[in-house]
């Protein structure tokens, strides 16, 4: 069986495997989790509040995918919430801005993200490149999250006018997730089929915004649509077209349910996604996933040292979990971690506080020990 079929064959084996659980759990056709289900884990996302936000660039970035250069250490932001890129390196432009009109109630600031240099430090391929800002899931969880937990994630994206996006038809704009699943091949063949071995094999689904210029031939107004990424096979699929008038904030999400199936949901609009917000549900390159890593987003420009991409801004990505025990006590132990660690390093900067706190303690203890009794 070659390597397609049988990852089609998983898939199948597990979606047969799993509905009824699935269905039953949340009550809707398919068993799709509508993204923002269970408890927000608020030790990973952000919501770009903090006045002292920045990312420190570690400059030149990462292009492993195209040079296999990793170029560390790789940049990450000030509250260490993201990181660059390791495929691609980050985006050249990080802001902190006042929230576009008609954003989250109580969202003060947002953050614009673009790019210019992107593709291979110092080499222009006149193409189309990304780069990549990740969320730091794994490192600040301490664990990958089993899809049996039942992962979402949600962004806010605002779609600028129509005149000030990168004047190019395609894909401008990615909202992705990191998932993984282990496959199995054959080595080599043999009397019984030859020896079998196993990998975890890493793939990154998403809702891909493309845009249409009307400068493009055959297409006589500026809009914009919504591509999921992907079917069975990998492809691109086109679910949701955009009107230029519809520009302006968007909410999507994806989830992911415990038969390893991906959901794409998306709506106008800064509320909360509902069941009526579904484009799909797919099996991506027709693997079923077994975990959830992290999730991301990317910006893409026509790499020619001049032209910059368009200027997205986000909001309070977040991540959910429906089951969230295993993750919660991975955060309260990683808190209680870092609490030592700052305890420690303030003690190290200023020793004779810490030392005059130790007097102080030794002196209330001697008060105790000497005190005469009745």
């Amino acid at each position: 069986m070659n390597l397609t079929c049988r990852r089609l064959a998983t898939a199948l084996l597990a979606a047969a495997l799993i509905p009824t659980f699935a269905t039953d759990l949340f009550g809707i056709p398919g068993g799709s989790a509508v993204p923002g289900t269970g408890t927000h884990i608020d030790y990973v996302g952000d919501d770009f509040e903090d006045a002292n936000w920045g990312f420190i660039n570690n400059f030149p970035k990462s292009s492993r995918e195209q040079d296999e250069r990793l170029r560390a250490p790789t940049g990450r932001s000030t509250n260490n919430r993201w990181k660059e890129g390791p495929e691609r390196g980050q985006p050249d432009q990080m802001e902190v801005v006042p929230t576009p009109v008609g954003g989250l109630a109580g969202s003060q600031y947002s953050l614009l993200m673009r790019t210019r240099d992107s593709g291979i430090p110092g080499r222009r391929t006149f193409t189309v490149q990304q780069d990549d800002l990740i969320v730091n899931c794994i490192r600040r969880l301490g664990m990958s999250i089993p899809v049996s937990d039942v992962p979402s994630v949600v962004a806010r994206v605002y779609l600028p006018p129509a005149d000030e996006w990168e004047n190019r038809t395609g894909p401008h704009f990615g909202f992705r997730i990191s998932a993984s699943t282990v496959a199995t091949e054959r080595a080599s063949p043999g009397l019984f089929g030859g020896r079998k071995s196993t990998t975890v094999e890493p793939y990154w689904p998403g809702i891909w915004i493309h845009f249409r210029s009307k400068t493009s031939r055959n297409i006589k107004e500026d809009s914009a649509a919504l591509t999921v990424r992907g079917n069975s096979r990998g492809q691109d699929v086109r679910y949701k077209v955009i009107p230029a008038d519809q520009f302006g904030w968007w909410t999507l999400g994806m989830s992911v349910t415990p038969n390893g199936q991906v959901h794409y949901y998306a709506k106008p609009g800064v509320e909360d996604l509902t069941a009526k917000d579904h484009l799909t549900s797919q099996f991506p390159y027709s693997y079923s996933a077994q975990r959830f890593r992290t999730f991301f987003f990317d910006v893409c420009n026509r790499d020619d040292g001049k032209t910059w991409s368009t200027p997205f801004v986000i909001d309070d990505p977040k991540l959910y979990v429906v089951h969230p025990d295993r993750v919660a006590a991975n955060v309260k132990r990683n808190v209680q971690r870092e609490a030592r660690r700052q305890a420690q390093q303030n003690a190290k900067k200023n020793p004779r506080a810490d030392n005059r706190q130790r007097s102080a303690k030794k002196s209330v203890a001697a008060t105790k020990t000497d005190r005469p009794t009745r």
